[in-house]
């Protein structure tokens, strides 16, 4: 059997798996990898595999035709928004995946850029390394709404972590969150628009699905305060970009912080890269050595229940 190995973050530790594979007579293929596979790439690789370990690649339909003994995608990490999940299902390809795999990583990652803009951190190290002593007036985040767009696993973790700073949360979803969440955080429930017109920070933790792509339009910034910053750790085309560029260059919005991006690298001619009020991250917000170690292991074993379901043991 062989398995293609494409994911990224494992792909410089899967030397220390190897073992796992020979013992079960799969080879690997391990091709060079950036940020993710196109499916011009995919096809190149896919003709004779029988399973995947991947990140972001596009598995559109055509790559999974493509590949007759493709049995099993295993995604390392949760979101599978890349991945074709209906063609899978017709041509009885196993998709698996691991749910909550960086619910507390990418938590800190939001709780991280609200301090940053609240307490203005990285404008005051700009002006003292300029050798100013210039002091910007900010706020305190209890003294700031914060409003959650998809309360599931990120969305929770947020919540629970600005409870702690003592914000007022907001939170807009269309499966409600648990009550004892809710209740435990002092969370209002409301829709989109109440949302966007009552936050201070709107921090994006939805899935990508046909309903959120673009959910943050240009419609939807002119609704926001204007001093309001948008926070997306989720997936790059829930926000329209070029609308947020607008609105950043209009003053319509006071910041954003992004760690996703609809081009991803982000490209070097980006307006985004040139804003004064944007903060910017290489989508790393999952970076944390105990949650990529239980997403190995994790992954390899949901590779191997459909493979060598005898021998799924690590």
């Amino acid at each position: 059997m062989k398995v293609l190995i494409s994911a990224p973050y494992m792909q410089p530790a899967i030397d220390r798996f190897r073992p796992i594979f020979a013992e079960r007579g799969i080879e690997l293929l391990v091709p060079p990898v950036s940020e993710r596979l196109e499916e011009q790439d995919l096809l190149r690789w896919v003709g004779d595999i029988d399973g995947a370990i991947c990140g972001d690649d596009r598995f559109t339909e055509r790559v999974l035709r493509a590949a007759p003994r493709l049995r099993v995608i295993a995604k390392w990490g949760t979101g599978i928004d890349s991945i074709d999940r209906d063609a899978c299902a017709r041509l009885g390809i196993a998709l698996c995946n691991t749910p909550n795999a960086f619910s507390e990583p990418v938590a800190d990652t939001v709780l991280g850029y609200m301090l940053c803009f609240a307490r203005k951190l990285p404008w005051m190290d700009r002006l003292m390394r300029d050798g100013s002593w210039g002091k910007i007036p900010s706020v305190s985040l209890r003294e700031c709404t914060l409003g959650i767009v998809g309360v599931g696993n990120v969305g929770g973790a947020v919540a629970r972590r600005a409870a702690g700073f003592g914000m007022r949360i907001v939170g807009c979803d269309p499966v409600p969150p648990p009550a004892e969440l809710r209740d435990s955080v002092g969370m209002t429930m409301a829709d989109l628009p109440t949302l966007l017109r009552e936050a201070d920070f709107v921090s994006i933790n939805c899935d990508l699905n046909p309903s959120s792509r673009h959910l943050m339009s240009a419609a939807a910034f002119a609704q926001m305060r204007p001093g309001a910053v948008l926070i997306n750790t989720a997936r790059g085309p829930i926000v329209d970009e070029p609308a947020l560029v607008a609105a950043l260059q209009a003053g319509q919005i006071g910041g954003a912080a992004l760690d996703v991006f609809e081009d991803e690298p982000l490209p070097a001619d980006s307006p985004l890269r040139g804003m004064d009020n944007v903060l910017l991250a290489p989508h790393n917000s999952n970076s944390s050595p105990l949650a990529w170690e239980r997403v190995h292991m994790n992954t390899i074993r949901n590779l191997l229940n459909v493979l060598t379901p005898d021998r799924s043991e690590l």
